[in-house]
Order: C-alpha cells, then sequence, then structure tokens
C-alpha cells in the first residue's frame, strides 16, 4: 500500500509529472521563441505562472454550475496523469499493464477535452460557449487519425497491449519503418489534442479571449494549465512508446535517461511545427484531419494488415 501510494504520489506519479510538464512547457516555450529569433522565458517562468495562480482568488460567474465549474480541472488532470501509468517508459513493461491498456490510455487521454467543453460550457459565458464549441468539434477532427495512427502499430503486433506492443517491435525493429507515417499524424494529431499552433483555435486569445478557459482563474485555472503540460509528457510517452520502442529494458539508469531523450525529442518537434505554421480556421483544420491525416492514417492500417499477412501469419 506505502509503495502504492509512492508510486502515485511521487514517482512516476503525480510530483514527477507535474515536475516533467512545466520543465516541458519551459523547453517547448524557449524553443518556440528561439525558432523565431526571440529570447523566450526565463526556467523558471512556467513555475512562477503556476504559483501565481495559485495564489489568485477563484471567481466563479453567476449561473454557472458551481460543481461542474469545481470539478472538472480535477478530472482533467486525474486523467491524464492516469494514463502515464499504463504506457511503458524505461522498461519493457508499464507500471499496471494489462491486456487492452492501450484502448485505456487513448480513452484516458480524450477525457481531457470533455473536461474542458464542459467546463466551458458550465461557466455560461459567451467567449468560452464559443471556445467550447470549438474545443468539442476540433476533438472529433484529430481523435479518429489518431486513433487511426496508433491502431496501425498493434494490428501489426497483434496485441492491443502497449507493453506487448513494445516487445514485439524491439525484436522487429525493421517493422518499425512500416509507421513512419503513423508517427507523422499521431505527432500532428498530439498538436491538435494539446490545442498549440496551428490548433489553437479553441483558444485564439486574439479573436475569444481565452477560449473555454474564459471565466476560470486561480487555482482552477492552474490545474487546467498543468493537466495541459502533464498531457503533453503523457502524450509524448504514449508516441514514444509506440513508434520510438528503442533502448527497453537497459536498466533503469541507462533507460530513464533515453526515455528524456526521447521525449525532449518529440517537445522539439512539436515547437519546430508551432513556429513553421500559422493558425489554421476551424474548417480548415476539420477538412485537413478528414481530407488529409484520416485517409493516410487509414492507409497506414491497411499497409500494416497486408504486412501482417505476409510475415507475421
Amino acid at each position: 500500500m506505502g509503495t502504492a501510494l509512492i508510486q502515485i504520489l511521487v514517482f512516476p506519479g503525480l510530483l514527477f509529472l507535474a515536475v516533467a510538464g512545466l520543465a516541458g512547457e519551459f523547453i517547448d516555450r524557449r524553443l518556440y521563441a528561439r525558432f523565431q529569433n526571440r529570447m523566450g522565458p526565463p526556467w523558471f517562468q512556467p513555475l512562477a505562472d503556476f504559483i501565481k495562480l495559485l495564489s489568485k482568488e477563484e471567481l466563479v460567474p453567476d449561473g454557472a454550475d458551481r460543481g461542474l465549474f469545481r470539478l472538472m480541472p480535477v478530472f482533467a488532470l486525474t486523467a491524464v496523469v492516469t494514463a502515464f501509468f499504463y504506457i511503458p517508459l524505461w522498461g519493457t513493461s508499464a507500471l499496471h499493464a494489462f491486456s487492452g491498456d492501450a484502448i485505456v490510455v487513448l480513452y484516458l487521454l480524450t477525457i481531457p477535452t470533455f473536461t474542458y467543453f464542459l467546463g466551458g460550457y458550465t461557466s455560461k459565458s459567451v467567449y468560452a460557449l464559443l471556445g467550447s464549441a470549438r474545443t468539442l468539434t476540433q476533438l472529433y477532427a484529430y481523435e479518429v487519425p489518431l486513433f487511426l495512427a496508433v491502431l496501425g502499430p498493434c494490428l501489426l503486433a497483434g496485441t492491443w497491449s502497449l507493453s506487448e506492443l513494445t516487445l514485439f517491435f524491439q525484436a522487429r525493429p525493421w517493422a518499425l519503418a512500416a509507421n513512419a507515417a503513423g508517427f507523422v499524424i499521431a505527432l500532428i494529431a498530439l498538436l491538435g489534442k494539446l490545442e498549440k499552433v496551428p490548433f489553437d483555435i479553441p483558444e485564439a486569445e486574439t479573436e475569444i479571449v481565452g477560449g473555454a478557459f474564459t471565466e476560470y482563474s486561480g487555482r482552477f485555472l492552474a490545474w487546467f494549465r498543468l493537466s495541459f503540460d502533464i498531457e503533453m509528457i503523457t502524450g509524448a510517452s504514449l508516441l514514444a512508446a509506440v513508434f520510438l520502442p528503442f533502448g527497453l529494458g537497459l536498466g533503469f539508469a541507462a533507460g530513464f535517461g533515453l526515455y528524456l531523450v526521447k521525449i525532449l525529442f518529440l517537445i522539439a518537434l512539436i515547437a519546430l511545427i508551432r513556429s513553421l505554421v500559422a493558425r489554421l480556421r476551424i474548417d480548415q483544420m476539420i477538412g485537413f484531419c478528414w481530407k488529409v491525416l484520416a485517409p493516410v492514417a487509414f492507409l497506414q492500417v491497411i499497409v500494416n494488415l497486408v504486412l501482417k499477412g505476409i510475415f507475421f501469419s
């Protein structure tokens, strides 16, 4: 019981994810700034912002559902932390691995988006309602390509367990080349899930102030922002386990170091894409996801099924 509690609250649980998430936010913002020939924030800026928000007063709008308004940030944070426990990180097995955990992880990573929608919807603000509607609309655009991108490697490996999937590709590293398109699709879909440029349509500060979080302040906004940071780490960990399962099982020190290198690499790619592309309109985003990402992801699934029939039948 004591060990399980430490794993949940300290390592590799909430405390580790909070530190990693804030560090990941700094690296993302700093690289994004450097790619635009700016200095970027100091290393302590994400932590300072988080502490400042915790010290602010929490305001609940008149007419809002006070219970849901307060609970949504907690649900978002809980979902992204829970998903992390089912992903193989620096070993060949996740902390709580079981058959079908790939589906559970994808499901848990969907929950935060619904909390953003419900948080904005229950606040009864015009700007928040518009932002929450965009959040839900965007979800239906990127979620299918993301699911298909992860589905392809699972079908090739013949398992819905992320731990078994990593073992499969470690034994057959050449098969990873067949999922290159899926990796690109999953990375782009992760940008949509994190609501980062070019998919920051739900927030769009110059249009609708703060999107679904317009009426949030104080610790509630701090929890939401922290959930975004942790979701970036959890999402990057999922991509690393599915598409970059190299060096697992090398021991804790080497495996953990390699895991950090993979996460830094993925965060750098996210920052690079953000710096190269301007924000899309919601109709452009939906069209891109359904006309480009989804067909390519479906083709990836077909390729994996053919490879499975030829080499692994």
